[in-house]
């Protein structure tokens, strides 16, 4: 992806708080799919945080159809964008849920079957909510970008996702074992060569971390290089974008 396209599409990415925006905001039926979209972007990873706060598949599930419940219906309308980043809006949304749910558990009787109740109490505080929640996170724009290297692998034909996904897998495997085994599996007309597994490894990184980068800024709306640079930095995903960011700066 050269410069000048790069930045044309980026320029026409939407945010997080435009789709908000629009959610609570716009003429039906555009703000009902808005909302619809919101929710299926961020569904896993607002359940992986509910799961882990709570510890119970069917608790999770629950408090996590309470959130979709609260949204569709448009209890989110007044969230601001200037009050900070929109993830720290979704994980303050989620851990008032999850701290809801623990108050009202304490109000009920116990159950008699103590072996499989819930946790006692909240299973974290804020400090390690604040850790799990950008655990979740983390996890979910890592998925989206494998998600969306496959995507391109299946429309365009090159092979970056399966070969990205076995070096993953395949750390220590020589250029020549890659190209030997990538040959084995995909059957191209010509072998892969040595040379050529690590042009396509090359341009498979450079895809991974245009889509990393990309959700990244998404999340973040209208923001600085120095924003961005510093959010990939909390999110421990700074290694994985680095050259995306320096093509970007450029």
């Amino acid at each position: 992806m050269d410069s000048e396209t790069r930045k044309s599409r980026l320029s026409r990415i939407s945010t997080s708080w435009t789709t908000l925006a629009q959610a609570h905001g716009g003429v039906e039926p555009q703000a009902r799919a808005a909302r619809l979209a919101f929710i299926q972007r961020y569904q896993y990873a607002a359940y992986r945080y509910l799961l882990g706060a709570v510890r119970n598949p069917d608790t999770a599930d629950d408090l996590f159809q309470e959130f979709a419940l609260r949204f569709m219906r448009g209890d989110f309308r007044r969230a601001d964008p200037q009050r900070g980043r929109f993830r720290d809006y979704l994980k303050t949304t989620l851990y008032h849920l999850v701290v809801d749910h623990f108050k009202q558990k304490r109000k009920r009787p116990l159950p008699l079957d103590t072996a499989v109740a819930e946790p006692a109490g909240e299973a974290w505080g804020p400090a390690e909510a604040e850790e799990q929640f950008i655990h979740s996170w983390r996890e979910e724009l890592l998925a989206r970008a494998w998600s969306a290297l496959g995507a391109d692998e299946r429309q365009s034909g090159h092979p970056h996702f399966t070969v990205l996904k076995f070096r993953t897998e395949n750390p220590k495997a020589t250029s020549a074992e890659m190209a030997r085994q990538l040959t084995d599996t995909l059957r191209p007309k010509r072998p892969f060569t040595e040379t050529g597994v690590r042009k396509m490894l090359q341009r498979a990184r450079a895809k991974f971390a245009d889509h990393l980068l990309e959700d990244v800024a998404y999340s973040l709306g209208d923001s600085s290089t120095e924003e961005l640079e510093q959010e990939l930095i909390e999110l421990g995903l700074l290694a994985y974008c680095r050259s995306a960011l320096g093509r970007r700066k450029s």
